[in-house]
């Protein structure tokens, strides 16, 4: 091959285009997320200077979506980090390991981010049905999971319609909002820092840390991509300009709409609230706002769902497709020519997620792929770089900056994150390690390989 680019699954049909390609990040992205963790970010840090974690957030996000990007442009296959990781750390060696290790914790957190939005759905469906129960919640949850599963049981072209439409009614609601707070913008209460709310004391860095782990999830997605490269037309070109061009369109949205509703509702009360958009357009325009803002949102977040278990469908598929999982996984649909088993899989999965709280998916999901995903993608990178082993199209500006500053943002983030979550992070790594040298003494693969 020449210039060590991989030859993408031929098997999987290239139907989305570009703008299908922006869409599918941005519905991912988007969702529940940034209508429903505003008040979680305004807890963690005291006040609304939580605007600061978001800011963090999208700087973050920008590097490191430059690290996927220059990934994305040289290894234009379904699979993302899998085949990343593979190639970068070596196909015979230590890449063994790191692409089993990714494929061994997306069985985790392919489901805790596809089951947050389907909770995310549930949790905003109260504002519109108060009187349903917390097991009510969960059972809405697991049936989004369902619908989603049975929708994406078809075609890849069909999917990229329903998620431009899905896409277009998000970008609709937050332009209501960010324009309904513009026209009732209160400065005063928008920047009501309470007392030390800059002193920089542990308490300050434990809070950044918490807010800035919320952004990153509401920015989470703009790797979706990524992971079905496979189905992406012209994916060296439209994979780097989606991530790109996703990241920076929703984190303009997301800005202009946090500081839209701290300058119109105060920040105290917002800190309670379930559902933080609709009681903001209530206030301004009465219940009826609040019922159709309501319905936007859940529209938002049953799109997160099925964009979600879109990408992480692919994984196991990428993973088996390469014989490096159960062979199952790899089986395609005759006629659509999409993953069968590795959908109904991931959906199974994350139905059973729905079972946890929405901050208890949110932490445990960005901490784990923080350790085991991001952090090895942007030293994956510059080995890449290093050896020179591939072709690149798309080129990071100001390498190896960003790559650094991502890789640093990923290690705060761990650092701040509580004990309990490192230490489920460091659990899931030794059961990985474990189940890949069992697997590899059975197979004699690295490093138990005939001689």
């Amino acid at each position: 091959m020449p210039n060590g680019t991989i030859v993408a699954d031929t098997r999987l049909k290239r139907g989305i285009g570009p703008v299908g390609a922006v869409a599918t990040n941005v519905l991912n992205m988007v969702g529940v997320g940034p209508f429903i963790t505003i008040p979680l970010a305004l807890a963690a840090m005291g006040g609304p200077q939580a605007m600061v974690g978001w800011i963090l957030g999208a700087a973050l996000c920008l590097c490191d979506g430059m690290v996927w990007a220059e990934l994305g442009s040289a290894m234009p296959g379904s699979g993302g980090s899998y085949q990343y990781l593979l190639h970068s750390f070596g196909a015979n060696g230590l890449g063994l390991p790191m692409s089993f290790l990714f494929l061994w914790q997306s069985l985790l957190t392919g489901p805790l981010s596809i089951a947050s939005g389907a909770v995310g759905f549930s949790q905003y469906a109260t504002f519109l049905f108060p009187g349903m129960s917390h097991w009510h919640q969960i059972l809405l949850a697991v049936v989004v999971c369902f619908v989603s599963t049975a929708l994406l049981y078809r075609s890849i072209d069909s999917i990229e319609t329903m998620t431009i439409v899905i896409t277009v009614a998000v970008v609709a609601a937050f332009c209501w909002v960010i324009v309904s707070g513009i026209l009732h913008f209160h400065p005063a209460m928008a920047f009501n820092f309470p007392a030390g709310a800059f002193h920089l004391t542990r308490g300050f860095w434990m809070g950044l840390g918490a807010a800035t782990l919320i952004a990153v999830y509401d920015y989470g997605g703009y790797n979706n991509v990524c992971l079905v490269g496979g189905e992406i037309k012209q994916p060296q070109k439209n994979i780097p300009r989606a991530i790109i061009a996703s990241i920076c369109l929703v984190a303009v949205l997301y800005l202009l709409m946090n500081i839209s509703i701290l300058g119109s509702l105060d920040w105290r009360t917002g800190q309670h609230s379930h559902a933080i958009v609709a009681d903001f357009m209530q206030i301004i325009y009465g219940r009826w706002a609040g019922v159709i803002i309501s319905i936007l949102v859940l529209i938002a977040s049953f799109g997160s769902v099925f964009a979600n278990l879109l990408g992480y469908s692919r994984i196991p598929y990428a993973a088996a497709g390469d014989g490096r999982f159960f062979p199952v996984f790899a089986r395609l649909h005759p006629v659509g020519r999409f993953p069968t088993i590795s959908l109904i899989f991931m959906g199974a999965l994350a139905s059973v997620a729905c079972l946890f709280s929405l901050e208890q998916l949110i932490s445990v999901l960005i901490v784990v792929q923080a350790a085991f995903q991001f952090a090895a993608q942007c030293i994956a990178v510059m080995l890449l770089r290093h050896t020179k082993k591939f072709a690149y199209p798309y080129h990071m500006p100001l390498y190896p900056l960003p790559a650094v500053i991502a890789l640093l943002g990923w290690v705060f983030i761990v650092a701040s994150s509580g004990t309990w979550h490192i230490v489920i992070g460091l659990t899931l790594a030794l059961a990985g390690l474990i189940a890949y040298f069992l697997k590899a003494i059975v197979g004699r693969e690295w490093p138990f390989e005939r001689a």
